[in-house]
């Protein structure tokens, strides 16, 4: 779908004049953060939360999590140099299409009272970030057995220069914004 009619389209929208120019996904980072739930069962248990979101993050990527540690010690929040945070892995290539039509087709559709995703999560340089509250919304992970709910966050590294072109991709590519006329106005 990519290649026979998103690049047309982006092309004819931006007036790209080299087909190298066409943004598009380059990869997808998942990463499911433990820190303060590790911390608190020191010893046996920290690694068994660890392990559990590293095998949930494995499922929901297909492609075996990674097990980030902390880089210095933090004496506030009882966290030393080398502990367990959190899980990460990388998508790119085939994994990174099939995990993208995943999130857009069958994933954020059975977010419960789900109206579409922020339009604002762009870093201004075409890259978006995408919060989830639970991994359970991934049809991978087996209900029965899941110990807690863990949050995750989803980042789409794209090739555009800008918000505006990468936001055109992603909406080519099936990602559910907010419309605009539904978005409610920020208030201070």
């Amino acid at each position: 779908m990519y290649l026979n009619e998103i690049k047309a389209t982006l092309e004819r929208d931006f007036g790209y004049k080299n087909p190298m120019e066409i943004p598009k996904p380059t990869k997808i980072v998942l990463n499911i953060g433990v820190g303060s739930e590790s911390i608190q069962g020191m010893g046996r248990q920290n690694l068994d939360v660890v392990q559990k979101a590293q095998e949930d993050l494995t499922q929901i990527a297909g492609q075996h999590a990674v097990i980030t540690k902390s880089k210095k010690s933090i004496a506030n929040f009882k966290l030393r140099d080398g502990m367990p945070v959190g899980v990460t892995v990388t998508l790119r290539g085939l994994k990174m299409w099939q995990f993208l039509d995943r999130l857009v087709n069958a994933a954020l559709p059975r977010v419960r009272d789900f109206h579409g995703v922020s339009r604002n999560s762009f870093d201004g340089r075409g890259n978006y970030a995408l919060g989830l509250r639970e991994q359970i919304i991934f049809p991978e992970i087996d209900y029965n057995r899941v110990d807690r709910m863990r949050g995750l966050q989803v980042n789409i590294i794209t090739s555009a220069r800008n918000d505006e072109e990468a936001r055109r991709l992603l909406e080519l590519l099936g990602m559910p914004f907010v419309r605009v006329e539904d978005a409610v106005p920020v208030t201070a």
